[in-house]
């Protein structure tokens, strides 16, 4: 079963509609729809990645969330430790 699709309409330069025209033509891909979709998903996979880092960025000021961080490391070194040692 396929997944549910809704009708869009985007305004787009010229020069871009051309360059889908071709690789369509090419068999690169295979419908123009496809090709947006898979563009738009690596764009918000990337804007979610951007997103991620700036909120990891804004952490490694927060005092206490890097003393959380120290808390946690320390009550698994000993875990870590013994693992370590099964390791081959």
């Amino acid at each position: 079963m396929s997944a549910k699709t809704k009708k869009a309409t985007f305004n787009l330069h010229t020069d871009v509609l051309i360059a889908m025209d071709q690789v369509v033509a090419q068999g690169v891909v295979s419908s123009k729809n496809a090709l947006v979709e898979q563009a738009l998903l690596k764009e918000l996979k990337e804007l979610q990645k951007q997103k991620r880092k700036a909120l990891w960025q804004e952490a490694a000021k927060d005092k206490l969330f890097l003393k959380d961080i120290k808390d946690i490391e320390k009550a698994f070194q000993t875990a870590d430790a013994e693992t370590n040692s099964r390791v081959d």
